[in-house]
């Protein structure tokens, strides 16, 4: 059967579990909440709505992200919905 956009968009996206920083590692849970670790390179690319980072600084455990890949690796994390905007919105 063929999703949704809204169930695309959904399964597309994870939330941020913890990063390791000095390791170049991101752990991400999806939306079956099994957790997936990502081995980043340096020219893994954070994309935040204030600036693109060629580190994993801009990211926060609870950042809900897309991850683009190429060749297996993480080339973009696109950061959806911050943490805090997660916790301030209406619908919970």
């Amino acid at each position: 059967m063929a999703q949704s956009l809204t169930e695309r968009i959904q399964s597309s996206r994870v939330i941020v579990v913890e990063i390791d920083k000095s390791r170049g590692r991101v752990r991400v849970r999806g939306e079956a909440d099994a957790c997936t670790d990502l081995a980043c390179s340096e020219q893994t690319l954070v994309v935040t709505d204030e600036e693109v980072r060629a580190d994993l600084s801009a990211l926060h455990p609870g950042d809900i992200v897309k991850v683009e890949p190429t060749d297996g690796r993480p080339e973009r994390i696109v950061v959806v919905r911050r943490a805090w905007e997660e916790l301030a919105s209406p619908e919970l």
